[in-house]
């Protein structure tokens, strides 16, 4: 990897980037000193549909100064900004400086609006439809690649509209979310429950918790085992909100279904990451957005 980190990279594409200025110059100069054999032109030996024929003219005076000026203006853009290696250029110009004087100047537009928002309730603020149309468009542009445009998820990804919420759906608790991110972790359970038999108990066990399609006779006999996984779900698979533990009882399952699906949750495990926004949201968009979010399962009316 340090290969790929030297200080010799930045001097190479420096070297190429000048170098090739320069010797584009160096053509330019040199084919100017072409002589013209004749008024006519040089006749370069191609003919075409028998009497169309390439001449090897001078290239014109107005393309050559154009040609000049444009590698002129390239050794100025390289001494103003970035372009040459590590160099910074004479603005101190960055696409990162950039990217935050225009979400200042965007902030300080739209300040007006959400310092109207963040005095409402949440409750308050999903009923109003011009709070509502901008936490829709946070969302698509965030949110969506994850939990979909509709909001309802896949495989992994939640569904943010059927009131099941690992860490709770309250207001407060969905903006403590975004705010933050979270990190779900389940560690492998298949050696705290015993053998590859105990483990497909277990799964038919925890099927059975939900009403799912099991076989009785290995649910009973992973009920017992099934204690190893309490200290997490619960005595009775209800889950904990209190550490982001699954509800086992209420037939939704953000992995898969069926007995291969829980039998490979319980041998492998499995983490899950929802990233914080709290370093690209302000708090009073995060307060649009949460009750943008909490509004998809709770359904208010809109005014």
């Amino acid at each position: 990897m340090s290969d790929f980190t030297s200080s010799f990279w930045p001097y190479l594409i420096s070297f190429i980037t000048v170098g090739g200025i320069i010797g584009c110059l160096a053509l330019l100069f040199s084919a100017s000193k072409m002589e013209q054999v004749n008024e006519s032109g040089d006749v370069t030996g191609h003919v075409y549909d028998g009497d169309i024929v390439e001449l090897n003219n001078p290239l014109p005076k107005w393309w050559m100064y154009l040609f000049v000026f444009t590698c002129i203006f390239g050794f100025i853009y390289l001494a103003a900004y970035p372009g040459l290696g590590t160099y910074k250029g004479l603005f101190g110009w960055t696409a990162l400086g950039q990217y935050e004087q225009e979400e200042a100047a965007i902030s300080k537009r739209t300040a007006p609006i959400y310092a109207r928002f963040s005095s409402m309730k949440t409750e308050d603020l999903a009923r109003d439809a011009k709070a509502m149309n901008i936490g829709e468009r946070i969302f698509m542009s965030n949110c969506a690649q994850c939990h979909g445009s509709d909001a309802k998820g896949s495989r992994g990804f939640p569904n943010l509209t059927d009131n099941d919420w690992l860490h709770g759906g309250s207001p407060a608790k969905i903006e403590e979310t975004i705010t933050g991110g979270r990190i779900g972790m389940m560690p492998p359970m298949a050696a705290a429950v015993g053998t590859p038999e105990d483990v497909k108990n277990v799964a038919n066990y925890v099927l059975s918790l939900s009403g799912s399609i099991y076989d009785s006779g290995l649910a009973g006999l992973g009920k017992e085992k099934f204690a190893t996984c309490a200290a997490c779900h619960g005595p009775e698979g209800k889950g904990n909100t209190d550490i982001g533990s699954a509800n086992l009882t209420d037939n939704i399952w953000l992995h898969g279904a069926g007995e291969a699906a829980i039998i490979k949750r319980i041998n492998e495990g499995k983490v899950n990451q929802m990233p914080a926004w709290k370093e690209k949201f302000t708090p009073a968009q995060i307060h649009v957005l949460a009750a943008y979010v909490w509004g998809l399962s709770n359904a208010p009316d809109t005014k």
